[in-house]
């Protein structure tokens, strides 16, 4: 058996075939932990030709289902009744988790007797699953949180990151510059006034008509540079922008 993910637990009822010498034969239901319903039929026929004379040629199997938990949302202390094959001998163990569920105590089991111990998933036999109050616990590592009811664990990563940020859009800005989108709105805090002081809103339209026009006549003689080469048309050029 591979204990590959989180475990689950199966309820497996299983018998023998109905024969004319035993037209009812008993039922043997059994707990199973297992990855899925394949593996869990599989281990309910390895343990059950070990405790009856009973195999899977010569019997059926009448139900299997999954186990759910009560109380998923309630941590809860677990103790595990276990046996294990080594390569010394065969082993008797009890030991105690804290889980939600008991499928996920069983899970932490498997891990931990991998680990300490080294056992292979197929060589472990759960015997018995039941959930043990405080007082009853043995193990100092579980026990220790039993102090009290005010116990921290230390904050491993910390991010600034908010939720509920107010995102504001701002429209990008123009790369072009278009002379016919210059009105008086838009120039009314760009272009300063010819006289001392601030300007009244009766003199902002003409400062602005005179602007734009002054912005024509850059243009034009900046067009007229570029085309015409020539002293001449340069010099038409000067006299008009003079002239303005």
């Amino acid at each position: 058996m591979k204990a590959s993910g989180t475990l689950r637990e199966y309820k497996v009822v299983g018998r023998l075939l109905p024969s004319a010498k035993n037209p009812a034969p008993p039922l043997y239901r059994m707990r199973i932990f297992a990855p899925n319903h394949v593996v869990a039929k599989s281990r309910f026929w390895y343990f059950v030709s070990q405790l009856r004379k009973m195999k899977k040629a010569s019997g059926e199997i009448v139900y299997c289902g999954l186990v759910h938990e009560k109380s998923p949302l309630k941590v809860k202390n677990f103790g595990i009744w276990l046996r294990y094959d080594s390569r010394s001998g065969t082993h008797n163990m009890y030991r105690e988790y804290r889980d939600l569920t008991t499928s996920g105590a069983v899970t932490q089991c498997y891990r931990d007797m991998g680990a300490r111990h080294r056992a292979r998933a197929h060589a472990i036999q759960i015997m018995k699953v039941q959930i043990i109050p405080a007082n009853k616990c043995r193990r100092p590592a579980i026990k220790q949180f039993h102090v009290s009811f005010h116990v921290q664990m230390m904050l491993t990563s910390f991010s600034f990151y908010h939720m509920h940020i107010n995102y504001e859009l701002f429209k990008r800005a123009s790369k072009g510059f278009n002379i016919s989108s210059l009105d008086s709105t838009g120039l009314q805090d760009q272009v300063p006034s010819s006289s001392q002081g601030s300007a009244s809103p009766a003199q902002a339209p003409f400062h602005h008509q005179e602007t734009k026009h002054f912005l024509l006549k850059c243009m034009f003689v900046l067009f007229s540079l570029q085309m015409n080469k020539s002293g001449e048309n340069q010099k038409s050029c000067c006299m008009v922008f003079n002239e303005g």
